[in-house]
């Protein structure tokens, strides 16, 4: 997208079922499990610019010896220092890394179970304390946990607040901590709990703990730590004992996939790279459904266990629009189907005038709408030289027949991205003037005061990169007519869930519905509405109602699109500016099973994110810039 948003985290998980050995007789190193996470890590690097890390845990350690190692990063190469640092540990011991009794009793990350995630950032700094994987240690083998994950809570307050009654202390106000801390707290319960029983009962406890450790019910303590979980998530968890769990939450607002054999079970938040990293069929990768736990024992069996009851399903659409890998096959034709949905209101916005159109994309996600768009244009053009010929009122002739079978769709590449520009100008006029160069153009691919110019985008947020750059761009090859795309609907609402989009005045279609409010005499909405979410308060969030919505009410869609174009216009601009967006209906026709649409409908799947929007617009009104959950 034109706009920089900052957005999701990724998880990377797998167990090896057989000893070392047997990976270094049959792939030629024991390091087989650290080798593929490296590839499932790299490969979702999209996202995770701002950190990363690795756990993992060693099974039947001896007494005394370390059994659990995590290294983690915050460098502008993340993925790689972290691995620079796992070989360099192993590579430390000489000759010896290559003996694999030696390894497994002595080198750091020779174990059986990894946890790899990738960090992108929403909210805070990018401290080396805010990337995971984050770990809770004790004495007790079975009371160890390391957590990593791809999530977001709009119920951190609460949460945090029902810590402190049962006497924690946690040492954060964040939901990395509350989520480690909430999970860790019902493992410390239920190990206790079988601790005490054996106690009671004289048992031999050095004994006991090894029954413990193979008995204890991971299931029951994820199902107590999430009952009050609102929001988003997918978590990763490996324990001293050498369980380890992936749980996903209810209505499957963020992703995780699974594979295993007799070899592996592996995790992860995109179903290609798994596919890739071990050469699968899509069909082979299994989803984790929504409300289930992929639960890994210490003895490599596993089980999905149902965790909290499955609710509407509404898995993100961004997930498909914007910030996965294209490389799933059915994402990659999700892609390419939103940017059929969108033909008739593009053929509309050119006056149907296709000999003197020209479309491209911005790179690099909307490439594969972008062949979408182009298909649609095709076989519209296709259908029209049909009717064209059947309805002819007289015989053709060849060079008719020929010139109509001939005409086909114009497509180049304009748009060209440099690299990125430095932004050590201060001053708002020079930066500005700076900004524009981010991109450059193909000249000679437009006639000059003749065609009309079509241009796709995934999405527009704030708008701030197409006033600033791209539509000054586009505007110096001599367009007639710009027609910049969104294969996404406007996006009106925060997100609270992953993305680093909670602020209303980040939206271009908020500001537009606004100024259309002023301009047509009903600031009165905007005051009510800022009221009833006052209102609201003193209300639980299963009880608030999305009042924002009334802000849109008045208009159409088209009426907030051209009152977008005309503020995104930039002065001196020539050409004439249309932006058409990707209907709420089309997105859904498009991504059929993920329906997650609260970022355009105002619809949210769980009762804490229509707490955070009007949050979110009381925020807004008071001129208050913090974070509404």
């Amino acid at each position: 997208m034109s706009d920089v948003i900052k957005h999701e985290c990724g998880i990377a998980f797998i167990r090896l079922l057989k000893p070392l050995s047997y990976y270094q007789e049959k792939y030629g190193s024991w390091m087989y499990g650290i080798q593929r996470l490296y590839l499932l890590m790299e490969k979702q690097h999209n996202r995770g610019q701002d950190g990363a890390g690795v756990a993992s845990v060693k099974l039947n350690s001896a007494l005394g010896k370390p059994y659990i190692d995590r290294t983690r990063s915050n460098s502008k190469s993340p993925i790689r220092e972290v691995f620079d640092t796992i070989y360099n540990k192993i590579e430390n011991s000489g000759e010896r890394w290559k003996d694999v009794k030696w390894v497994k009793d002595n080198a750091p990350f020779a174990g059986e179970i990894y946890l790899g995630h990738l960090r992108y950032g929403t909210h805070g700094g990018n401290s080396i304390e805010y990337v995971h994987p984050v770990m809770r240690s004790s004495n007790w083998r079975g009371r160890n946990l390391v957590l990593a994950g791809n999530f977001n809570l709009t119920n951190v307050d609460e949460i945090f607040a029902q810590l402190l009654e049962i006497g924690q202390h946690p040492r954060d106000l964040s939901d990395t901590v509350t989520v480690l801390e909430k999970i860790g707290y019902f493992l410390d319960e239920e190990y206790e709990s079988m601790l005490q029983h054996y106690k009671n009962n004289n048992e031999n406890l050095k004994a006991a703990t090894h029954i413990i450790d193979r008995e204890l019910d991971i299931a029951k303590i994820l199902r107590e730590a999430t009952k009050r979980f609102d929001g988003g998530y997918t978590i990763g968890g490996l324990i001293g004992n050498g369980d380890a769990f992936i749980v996903r939450d209810p209505n499957g607002i963020r992703p995780a996939f699974y594979y295993a054999d007799d070899e592996v079970i592996v995790a992860a938040s995109e179903r290609p790279v798994i596919q890739t990293t071990f050469r699968l069929k899509a069909e082979q990768v299994k989803e984790i459904e929504p409300g289930q736990a992929l639960l890994i024992k210490q003895d490599g069996s596993y089980s999905l266990k149902e965790i909290r009851k499955p609710q509407n399903r509404q898995s993100c659409s961004f997930e498909r629009i914007y910030f996965s890998r294209g490389t799933d096959k059915y994402i990659y034709q999700e892609r390419k189907q939103l940017g059929v949905q969108l033909i008739p209101s593009i053929l509309e916005a050119v006056d149907y005038d296709l000999d003197n159109t020209v479309f491209s994309y911005i790179p690099n996600t909307a490439e594969t709408a972008f062949y979408g768009m182009l298909k649609g244009v095709e076989d519209y053009m296709l259908r029209e030289k049909h009717r064209i010929i059947m309805n002819a009122e007289k015989l053709l002739s060849s060079d008719e027949i020929w010139s109509i079978i001939t005409s086909r769709p114009r497509f180049e590449k304009i748009a060209v991205k440099d690299v990125k520009m430095r932004t050590f100008i201060t001053e708002d006029k020079s930066r500005s003037d700076m900004v524009e160069h981010v991109y450059d153009v193909t000249y000679g691919t437009v006639r000059e005061g003749l065609d009309n110019l079509v241009i796709i985008d995934d999405s527009i947020v704030r708008g701030t990169t197409l006033k600033q750059s791209i539509i000054k761009m586009l505007d110096r090859l001599g367009p007639k007519r710009i027609v910049v795309v969104s294969s996404a609907p406007q996006i009106r609402y925060p997100d609270c869930y992953g993305i680093d989009m909670s602020r209303m005045n980040e939206f271009c279609a908020f500001l537009a519905a606004i100024e259309l409010l002023k301009e047509t005499g009903q600031t009165d909405i905007i005051n009510d509405v800022y009221l009833k979410c006052k209102e609201q308060l003193c209300l639980p969030k299963e009880e608030m109602v999305n009042y924002v919505k009334n802000i849109y009410a008045p208009f159409t869609s088209q009426q907030i699109s051209d009152k977008i174009a005309q503020m995104l216009k930039p002065e001196g601009i020539k050409a004439e500016i249309k932006l058409v967006f990707q209907t709420i209906e089309g997105l859904h026709n498009a991504c059929p099973n993920d329906t997650g649409d609260w970022y355009f409908s105002g619809n949210y799947p769980t009762p804490g994110g229509t707490k955070v929007v009007n949050n979110a617009f009381i925020n807004y009104y008071e001129g208050n810039n913090a974070r509404p959950y």
